[in-house]
């Protein structure tokens, strides 16, 4: 059986998640306490790829390296390939001739999100007679995203960027299955109005030119995290999942309540009251009287010591003390929240790093 290369694309700016992307890559950003991209990692070594390269853009790569490594301590090798300028998902295919080496691959956007992952497709591809395959999945608002076509008996007709008025309802994920034949497309390709090369018409190229492009439709979820909304909505999907798990310490009289996860030298002091699903990472402190309300991703080293906390990701090494209520937030790392205010009203805020903000 042939096996597969992956691809993880993991440049871009990130601008729809300014001022979380000024310090990092928006692929490093935390659901449930893990890095999207790493989501993307495990689930191509579940399906049994060990061999990624990872496109690294101009947003702190350095970052990405610290974190993956040679990827050795999650099971995989990496081998990095640098990206200078987001100029589309195409080019970022184009760099990869080399290291595909006549092999199958898979290209996985790295801020893509699929429950179920990829191990049944994976299987299905190599040896198909498929020279592409996409994944497609069913939204509610297809405008956003690449769309596919298709005639009265569902064959693949084309696939269109970003229409105003789209022929399906079924998007364009970013997952894609190539063999090496996709490169004679790639290299065809001049920019669109974007600035980009796009991989939606290379496949376009494929299908034009007769070869075999094929699809399968995802039956569960599928989350591309671009904007702060959809990182919240990630993050509450994945938390569905969340298992309980306490391994820090809970005192008397605090209150645990549902799916909560807690990780070691954590702890949550009496009368704080935590309602899951929430998970919460190692050494964070939690105290008397704090109320963590569900779907909260809390990170490792915080300490909060006054305030509401309801359907936020609060990352690593924060400070909240606020007598108030944060809701719908994206709290990066290093920050503080502080108030010498006694009157709550609920807050949202979506903050980059090392922020301080005193109300």
């Amino acid at each position: 059986m042939l096996t597969l290369k992956g691809v993880i694309l993991h440049g871009g700016y990130g601008t729809k998640l300014r001022p979380l992307t000024h310090t990092g890559p928006k692929q490093l950003i935390p659901v449930a306490n893990k890095p999207i991209s790493q989501y993307v990692l495990e689930d191509l070594r579940s399906s049994g790829i060990i061999e990624i390269a990872v496109i690294l853009g101009n947003i702190h790569p350095e970052k990405v390296k610290e974190h993956y490594g040679n990827g050795e301590k999650f099971g995989v090798k990496i081998q990095y390939i640098r990206q200078h300028e987001p100029k589309g998902i195409a080019h970022a295919v184009n760099l990869c001739i080399e290291y595909v080496n006549h092999q199958p691959f898979i290209v996985y956007l790295g801020d893509n999100l699929l429950k179920g992952g990829v191990k049944n497709y994976v299987q299905l591809f190599p040896n198909s007679d498929y020279d592409a395959m996409v994944l497609l999945c069913k939204v509610r608002n297809p405008q956003r995203f690449g769309v596919a076509k298709f005639d009265k008996k569902g064959k693949l007709l084309q696939l269109i960027e970003k229409p105003k008025q789209p022929p399906s309802n079924y998007a364009l994920t970013g997952i894609y299955f190539f063999k090496p034949i996709i490169f004679e497309m790639t290299k065809q390709l001049k920019p669109s109005w974007r600035e980009e090369l796009e991989i939606t018409e290379a496949i376009q190229l494929l299908l034009e030119k007769g070869y075999n492009v094929g699809y399968q439709i995802v039956q569960d979820w599928w989350k591309d995290t671009g904007t702060p909304e959809d990182i919240l909505e990630a993050n509450r999907l994945v938390l569905d999942e969340l298992k309980l798990e306490i391994r820090g310490k809970i005192e008397n009289n605090a209150s645990i309540q549902g799916r909560v996860a807690i990780g070691e030298n954590s702890i949550i002091k009496e009368k704080a009251l935590i309602r899951g699903p929430v998970i919460i990472g190692e050494n964070t402190t939690v105290e008397p009287t704090v109320y963590i309300g569900p779907y909260t991703s809390i990170g490792n080293n915080v300490i909060i010591k006054r305030g509401e906390i309801e359907n936020s990701i609060i990352m690593d090494n924060c400070t909240i003390d606020i007598n108030d209520r944060i809701t719908d937030s994206l709290i990066a790392p290093y920050s503080k929240i502080i108030s010498n205010n006694n009157t709550p009203h609920g807050k949202k805020f979506i903050i980059g790093e090392r922020t301080h903000i005193q109300l």
